[in-house]
């Protein structure tokens, strides 16, 4: 007998949604409130005739953006003569959108991809990991995609039953041998409704005998003298390139960037509460019984998993069996986890543990407040399939434990490693527990292997280790058992699980690091980076808080005078911070644009970015962004800060993120300080209130000056550009001197604007229309500056064409300490979506490059800080900036040292400039 495969069905949401309302197009269901429900009906009808049927256990539903994709961007008539979706079906698609949601069903969207792509991808995807996949759709087109593992389920129709169509039933229908063959006689064929051209006069029956006999569109046009029908031969030739393009345009995507994660797709009898208000405000009377019915059902014939019903053990045809046989878990594996609670039990872990060469461990903890939070128990795992749980729950065992533990973390002869180490890390510092090295870190080396990608534990186990982990909210039944009182053995098999999978995670990743060339980043940068951002998250900073209640009461009075002023233009008071009253103000009452633009739920549009075309429209838009401008910064800082503030003790104690940000740089939470203003005059305000503890102590500001454009230079080894660095000229004047062919002190301000813009509009693969946009000057005037910029810095151009060059042949760019960026789009046919990968192949190089010099100076910094025994303390690091609180006799002694550090990093081409001030607050050190 063949082995069982579990199941996932994707289901293509435009094309059912077309169909459930054309099918009431006739008499459709209106509610009380005026609203075709005909689509929304529709659509939970098929859904619930497909769970009811079927019983799914992994289930998701893709849709289309309003992005332009591929085919919209390399061919401008994709589609192009479709009529518009009718009014009611686009009104209705976010309905059912939420719909699903509170069903428990995933959303899946890309942009630049249509729905079929994504079924697509994730049907291949899954395939490959032993799933069987069934694509829920009436769309011929996915016959291309069905392969033995793969089936075309189209839905019922005028009472008949569905159909399932695998290999057989394709190849039968269009006679042919494989069914990506299809995509031939579709591309012959053409689609009118797609305005997909295929060959003039050949149809379906011709396409056929043509594919029959050449087996595809390429060998059919290369043979085309041997067609013997001369008018078909006459067609073919004519038609060549139309068949290739239509061949390109009906071919699905099946390399979206999405990830195949099995447990997303898991679908379970949802929540009752919030499915049936949505059911009651929309009028689904008799739906929701139907709805509910089935699922009590459902409920009723499905065994319970730890008191929780699931669908998983039901049947799918003949063939559908449960997810464990590609997940494992908990209960499906051997495993040796022991519960220690004891001191005779812990002595004898301490010894294997003081034996071992590499362990890993977790810490559980009464909450996720380093500073406060209490270790409940750590895990270890010195070998697969085994671990030991040192239950803390005792006081005095705690006690007893921590100083036993601590010899052991101390051990500079045990490698130490840990899912997010930097957490770790803290909450044993907080309890007098110091890690020393070496250590490292799962987390992070995935991060530096697959830095787009989630890092979490639950997503690595099912990606390396087909393994699905108890989660948190199993654990304490979503949050409503206590954590101190779930039963000490299930506590004992999360945790120790959760150092067992660290294990095997590691033991996986390690030798990757190693065949990537990334060691040296790993453990030269990365790895001790942990102990400086946890030293600086621990240090905090001090905020005045006087100052900033006395600027909130300003922005406040502001506020209100703004509020009035924009009620009096619109001549009625209305909500502003409402879109669709605002949109309704501005274009329905005040008419500034004749065809604004409309949201997909039909509202009219007003993001900023609409709204800064109509800024000289109307005197009431400037006054609408200045408004918003206001509050947000009064309701994300200066209202926030204050309330940041740790009652320990008395400082803000942001959360520095290292594995984010694709570049390598570092992001920051609670607060987020890389999105303060720095130059205008409100966010400087905001930097104001950011000052030393006391008054004997001071803040110094350390600020990399223009060192992306320097990278871009040591990088390109551009000769003009180097030279103007090493001369020490205005990199800005330098470049307009050459860009507009002026002496350098006859440059004026508006060339040395435009110049600037240039110089840092490059690193991110600016165009002349992104130019023209930013400066307010023609294309064509855009265009001629960047033309005369790559003339004059010849290097700059060699570089960007060679990085983007090397990106297409390996997949990936890197930073001089071979940081990586993977570029999966670098070779796509869609050039919108290429275009943005080009950019990102010229850019990585030079963030992560700047990334890692910062990175590099905070560790030197900091451990030259330590061996010195100093009390300086680096408190916060923002983009190219780090900032330190000083003794004021200390003052003189580091700041010549900081520079020196920062400078020294990363050696480059050409000098690099740090500017080191000082000041009683933030903004008078910067």
């Amino acid at each position: 007998m063949s082995e069982k495969k579990p199941v996932l069905f994707l289901l293509d949401a435009m094309a059912l949604a077309y169909r459930a309302y054309f099918a009431l197009i006739k008499n459709p269901t209106i509610n009380s409130k005026g609203l075709n429900t005909s689509a929304i009906l529709g659509f939970a009808n098929t859904v619930l005739d497909l769970i009811k049927k079927e019983k799914p256990n992994l289930l998701g539903v893709a849709f289309d953006t309003i992005a332009p994709t591929a085919r919209h961007d390399e061919f401008a008539f994709y589609k192009a003569n479709r009529e518009p979706m009718p009014d009611d079906l686009s009104i209705a698609l976010p309905y059912i959108k939420e719909m699903l949601t509170l069903m428990g069903i995933p959303i899946l969207e890309k942009d630049g991809y249509e729905a079929d792509d994504i079924i697509g991808t994730l049907s291949k995807e899954a395939e490959a990991r032993g799933y069987q996949v069934y694509m829920m759709t009436p769309d011929k087109d996915f016959g291309q995609l069905v392969s033995e593992n793969i089936f075309m389920y189209k839905p019922a129709k005028f009472g008949a039953a569905a159909e399932i169509w695998g290999v057989e039933e394709v190849c039968s229908r269009y006679g042919i041998k494989k069914p990506e063959q299809l995509i031939d006689i579709l591309a012959i064929m053409g689609d009118a409704s797609d305005n997909i051209p295929g060959i003039f006069g050949i149809g379906e029956v011709g396409a056929k005998k043509l594919i029959s006999e050449f087996g595809s569109v390429e060998n059919m046009i290369e043979q085309a003298e041997h067609i013997k029908n001369a008018s078909m031969k006459k067609k073919v030739i004519a038609g060549k390139e139309s068949a290739l393009i239509s061949k390109q345009l009906t071919t699905i995507i099946t390399d979206v960037p999405i990830a195949f994660m099995p447990s997303q797709f898991e679908w379970k009898v949802p929540a009752y509460a919030p499915l049936q208000k949505f059911f009651e405000e929309i009028e689904f009377k008799t739906f929701s019984k139907r709805w509910w019915d089935a699922m009590e059902a459902l409920s009723e014939k499905t065994p319970a998993i730890n008191g929780q019903a699931t669908l998983f053990e039901q049947d799918f045809v003949s063939d559908k069996i449960s997810l464990s046989s590609i997940l494992s878990n908990i209960n499906t594996i051997e495993h040796d986890y022991k519960l220690i609670t004891k001191p005779e039990e812990l002595e004898k872990l301490i010894i294997e543990l003081n034996n071992s060469k590499v362990f890993c461990f977790d810490t559980e903890t009464s909450g996720l407040d380093t500073l406060s939070a209490k270790i409940i128990g750590i895990s270890f795992s010195i070998n697969p399939q085994k671990a030991y749980f040192v239950y803390l729950k005792d006081e005095d065992f705690y006690n007893y434990a921590i100083e036993k533990l601590k010899v052991v973390f101390e051990n500079e002869n045990i490698k130490k490693i840990a899912q997010n180490l930097k957490f770790d890390m803290a909450v044993l510092r907080t309890a007098g527990v110091e890690i020393k090295k070496p250590y490292a870190d799962t987390m992070i080396a995935h991060y530096l292997l697959q830095p787009e990608t989630k890092h979490n534990l639950d997503f690595l186990s099912e990606t390396y280790l087909d393994y699905k982990t108890i989660t948190f909210e199993e654990l304490t039944n979503n949050n409503k058992v206590k954590i101190n009182d779930i039963p000490s053995e299930k506590f004992c098999e999360y945790a120790c699980e959760d150092a067992d999978i660290t294990l095997k995670l590691w033991n996986i990743l390690e030798p990757e690091l190693h065949a990537n060339e990334m060691v040296d980043l790993f453990y030269n940068i990365e790895m001790p980076l942990i102990e400086v951002l946890e030293t600086m998250e621990r240090n905090g900073v001090s905020i005045n808080t006087s100052a900033l209640n006395d600027f909130s009461k300003t922005i406040e009075a502001e506020i209100a005078s703004l509020e009035a002023n924009i009620h009096k233009l619109a001549g009625e008071t209305f909500n502003i911070a409402s879109p669709k009253q605002l949109g309704e103000i501005l274009f329905n009452k005040l008419k500034i644009e004749e065809k604004p633009k409309k949201t997909q739920t039909k509202q009219f549009s007003t993001s900023e970015a609409v709204l800064q075309k109509y800024i000289s429209r109307h005197e009431i838009v400037p006054e609408i962004l200045k408004f918003r401008k206001l509050s947000k910064l009064q309701n994300t800082y200066i209202k926030t800060l204050p309330e940041l503030i740790n009652q320990q003790t008395g400082r803000i104690h942001t959360s520095y993120n290292q594995a984010v940000t694709a570049t390598g740089r570092l992001s920051s939470t609670n607060p987020n300080l890389q999105n303060i203003p720095i130059r205008t005059e409100l966010g400087q305000e905001i930097r104001k209130a950011f000052v030393p503890c006391d008054s004997n102590h001071t803040l110094i500001s350390a600020d990399y000056s223009q060192i992306e454009l320097r990278v871009i230079a040591s990088l390109s080894n551009d000769e003009n550009m180097t030279d103007a660095f090493k001369k020490g000229y205005d990199i800005h004047s330098a470049t307009a001197s050459r860009v507009y062919d002026v002496a350098l002190d006859k440059v004026n301000s508006e060339q040395r604007r435009n110049a600037k813009t240039v110089n840092f509009g490059i690193i991110y693969g600016i165009s002349p229309f992104g130019l023209s946009e930013r400066l307010g000057i023609s294309r064509k005037e855009a265009s001629e500056i960047i033309d005369n910029y790559f003339n004059q810095f010849p290097g700059i151009k060699k570089y960007m064409d060679e990085i983007i060059e090397f990106a297409r042949n390996n997949g990936y760019v890197e930073t001089i300490k071979k940081r990586r960026r993977y570029l999966k789009d670098i070779n796509s046919s869609n050039s919108f979506v290429r275009g943005f990968a080009e950019r990102n192949a010229i850019n990585a190089p030079i963030q992560g490059s700047s990334a890692d010099m910062i990175k590099i100076a905070m560790i030197n910094i900091h451990n030259w800080l330590k061996e010195k025994n100093l009390k300086t303390k680096m408190i916060l690091q923002v983009h190219d900036e780090l900032v330190f609180e000083v003794p004021n006799n200390e003052i003189e002694i580091v700041k010549p040292e900081i520079e020196r550090l920062m400078k020294t990093a990363l050696p480059l081409n050409v000098p690099v400039e740090v500017e080191v001030n000082e000041g009683q607050n933030w903004l008078e050190a910067h």
